[in-house]
């Protein structure tokens, strides 16, 4: 009879956060599966526990999964965690998790902190609704790709970035995503200097641009608005951008005003006047 794959939630900062539950699972294992074996010794020290530790991570995971499945399949009971959180999220332990699924080994999830549900929970954003979006994929036409989907996503964006791309990331979600959209940036969970930002993308990349960014950073940026159907022809809303021009504003103004009392995008109004008349 295989053995049992626990999946342990460890502390993201604070280490009152580390349940009881979990201490007795990692108590209890006959190994642990750790993405970094220093980190999780220093846990494992600080509560007293000693179990032998097997590294699983990033660049490991293929070889070093298949090990971890050859003893439970042989009656070992295994605890996997990861340096900070829950294990498996946006983390390598999914493939494990994979693995040990696809062959029948039973897996229990012993809960606990998670830096995006934490994150969502302070943002003051819609909950209801919402998509993890973990760290974005740093090439670019890949990235550019991604941010152009996730544009028109109505849901709640949650999102880790490291603080050393702070700054590279809001001016690209500004970019794809637009200035005025709400978000929540948090940092430094549960730790003793944990801050919660809530501002605009734009509002963010002035601020980190002028601050530099410390501690690792989880941003919950606000859903895409509902599409409202124009109830006037683009046509129509055409002539009205036009006449704002003749009263003296610029293009761009006229169509940023236009498409705040017709519902259509000021982009699309001023491509769309642009394409027709040549305009300043």
């Amino acid at each position: 009879m295989s053995g049992t794959l626990y999946l342990v939630a460890t502390p993201i900062g604070n280490l009152g956060d580390f349940s009881p539950r979990a201490k007795q699972a990692l108590s209890e294992a006959d190994f642990i599966a750790a993405e970094d074996t220093r980190v999780t010794l220093k846990l494992l020290n600080h509560f007293g526990i000693k179990k032998p530790l097997i590294s699983y991570f990033e660049h490991n995971r293929a070889t070093s999964g298949e090990k971890i499945l050859s003893r439970l399949l042989s009656g070992e009971s295994a605890a996997l965690v990861t340096d900070a959180g829950t294990p498996a999220i946006s983390d390598p332990g999914a493939d494990l998790v994979a693995l040990c699924a696809q062959s029948g080994v039973t897996i229990i999830a012993i809960p606990g902190a998670c830096a995006a549900i934490s994150a969502l929970a302070l943002s003051g954003l819609d909950t209801s609704r919402f998509a993890f979006e973990g760290f974005l994929n740093t090439t670019g036409r890949k990235r550019a790709e991604r941010l152009k989907e996730l544009s028109g996503e109505k849901r709640t964006l949650v999102l880790y970035e490291a603080p050393h791309k702070l700054v590279s990331t809001l001016s690209d979600l500004v970019s794809a995503l637009g200035s005025d959209r709400r978000v929540a940036l948090c940092r430094e969970l549960t730790k003793l200097h944990e801050e919660t930002v809530r501002t605009t993308l734009a509002g963010a990349l002035e601020r980190y641009t002028l601050e530099a960014p410390r501690g690792e950073f989880v941003l919950v940026i606000e859903g895409a608005p509902e599409k409202t159907t124009p109830e006037v022809s683009l046509e129509r809303a055409k002539e009205l951008v036009y006449s704002r021009r003749e009263a003296g504003l610029s293009l761009k103004e006229s169509a940023r005003l236009i498409s705040e009392e017709t519902g259509y995008s000021k982009n699309e109004l001023y491509n769309a006047c642009l394409k027709e008349r040549e305009l300043p």
